[in-house]
């Protein structure tokens, strides 16, 4: 790299900070050697000053939270990054590798600030860190006529969507329904959208990819090999490296597709509609998904559960009429219920935007959803019985603000193999359920939420995927189980490990052991070595 330090001046630079010289150490803070490292290290010349945020910097607290998505790991309770980097440039990402190697610094890494239990940001560790936010690094480069894009990590998943419609009316990317996502994380989990039954996950239409590896390096898939490169696309973020860009496959959409959004209550026979639904969703027209959100409302003065039918269609709505008549009638769809609209607006109307609004809002990167929540998720292979749905009804009444999310497979996600990424849910899943509690008054009544969210998921058992019972590791769940410490068995790490992976994660484990050795990249859930 250009304007490099020779190493033995770092290395003497380290050594005066850790070794011996008091006036150096009382000279020089942690955070000014973190940045005469990194300017030695970088490409460019770029000051490092203007993008590094310490606690006692008046823009710390503001960087902190502006991605953080679950406000319970901005309380004060929770340990927080020594200081926030925001490198503007590639080689500065190397550099922060190769820095925080040599000067001890434990490093987590952030790039939509959407992970459910804030590991990307906090720590439940005693341990010491420093979070790299990846938000300046956002470039994307649309090849319509190759049918490609590169991606930065830092971009969310609606700054691509945008990016996309700006070059083709015909051309999309399945990825997720949120669009405030980061999708640097969202393709190391899986990444599922409402384009998924036709065309899979957005992992599975990654053709390539940069990483900054434990040495410093930028690697492309030629350079990281099929391992490394396979676990990278759904085996979980912050273990193997930091992704730097993603190239994706882009797929075809009609210039015109038909949404609805259709609710039933309890008193409306919601439970045999969605009785029904399970039996047949996973088995209609791949173009067609339909998600079902559940939540508790007020109805008269009385509180009751609403199920919302959520759906994009990739065709006109004459055919989705006759592809609902023929399989799931029940629902009742009529054609006053369709709207007809670009995929780029079906992408407001399925992620619950007014659908006037603005296509630069896909550009924001702060969600809309913020509040203080905890999520536990299933695949469910057998339809839950009605007497089973009579049940979850009943304990989400219980709670203050519940939902329940289900997600529908079939399709193309039956098609590929367990093996063919680390995402293991497939052929066989009906669908993934997820559910939700959220809160607004901080700690106070944290314990209350999570133990109503507990026992519903305790109630859930008897109905979903069994040995293991499986969860999506995108919607991280600690209470699967934690690496207590850098020394974590793969036995130990096995409680959570086999829910998100199954019998992937044996692979994983193997290529976390060859490509960093000495667990660099290491949070609660990071893979183990084996």
């Amino acid at each position: 790299m250009h304007s490099r330090l020779p190493y033995v001046v770092v290395l003497l630079l380290y050594s005066l900070c850790h070794l011996q010289s008091a006036s150096w150490a009382s000279s020089i803070s942690t955070t000014e050697t973190f940045i005469t490292c990194v300017s030695a290290n970088s490409e460019i010349s770029i000051p490092v000053t203007t993008t590094l945020f310490t606690p006692n910097n008046s823009s710390y607290t503001s960087v902190l939270r502006s991605t953080a998505e679950n406000f319970r790991f901005l309380e004060p309770s929770v340990t927080k990054p020594e200081f926030i980097f925001t490198p503007l440039h590639d080689s500065q990402v190397q550099a922060a590798v190769i820095c925080s190697k040599e000067l001890g610094f434990h490093l987590r890494i952030r790039s939509g600030g959407h992970d459910y239990e804030g590991v990307s940001y906090a720590t439940e560790i005693d341990m010491p860190f420093v979070l790299l936010d990846l938000v300046n690094l956002r470039l994307i480069d649309v090849d319509i006529e190759d049918n490609t894009a590169w991606v930065q990590a830092g971009a969310t998943i609606g700054q691509l969507y945008y990016r996309i419609s700006q070059k083709s009316k015909t051309r999309g990317f399945p990825a997720g329904i949120c669009p405030s996502v980061g999708i640097g994380g969202h393709i190391t989990g899986g990444g599922y959208g409402a384009m998924m039954r036709k065309y899979g996950l957005a992992a599975d239409n990654v053709i390539d990819a940069l990483i900054v590896d434990v040495n410093g390096r930028i690697l492309d898939r030629e350079s990281m090999g099929e391992d490394l490169f396979w676990a990278i696309r759904g085996g979980g973020g912050g273990s193997f490296g930091i992704i730097l860009w993603w190239k994706i496959k882009l797929v075809p959409v009609p210039e015109t597709v038909t949404v609805f959004r259709v609710n039933k209550t309890l008193e409306e026979g919601a439970t045999e509609v969605l009785y029904k639904w399970q039996q047949v969703m996973d088995k209609l027209d791949e173009d067609l998904f339909i998600n079902i959100i559940m939540q508790v409302v007020n109805r008269g003065g009385r509180r009751t559960v609403v199920t919302t039918y959520n759906a994009l269609f990739l065709g006109s709505p004459n055919r989705l009429i006759n592809v609902m008549q023929k399989g799931f009638p029940e629902l009742g769809l009529t054609r006053k219920d369709c709207v007809e609209t670009s995929w780029i607006r079906s992408v407001f109307y399925v992620g619950g935007y007014p659908g006037e609004s603005p296509l630069e809002l896909l550009l924001q990167a702060k969600s809309k959803y913020t509040s203080y929540f905890k999520a536990k998720s299933d695949f469910v292979k057998v339809p839950i019985p009605e007497t089973g749905l009579e049940g979850l009804w009943k304990m989400m009444l219980e709670e203050d603000n519940p939902a329940t999310v289900w997600t529908p497979f079939g399709g193309k996600m039956s098609k590929i193999s367990e093996s063919e990424t680390p995402y293991p849910h497939r052929k066989g899943v009906l669908f993934m359920s997820q559910y939700l509690t959220y809160w607004s008054d901080g700690e106070k009544s944290s314990e209350k939420h999570f133990e109503w969210i507990r026992k519903l998921y305790d109630y859930m058992a008897a109905y979903v995927s069994t040995n293991p019972r499986e969860a999506y590791v995108n919607y991280r769940d600690l209470d699967l189980g934690i690496n207590k410490n850098k020394n974590t068995s793969y036995t130990e790490a096995s409680d959570w490990g086999w829910k998100y992976y199954k019998h992937n994660f044996i692979r994983l484990a193997r290529v976390k052991s060859k490509v960093d050795p000495h667990n660099f990249f290491f949070h609660e859930q990071s893979i183990p070595q084996i």
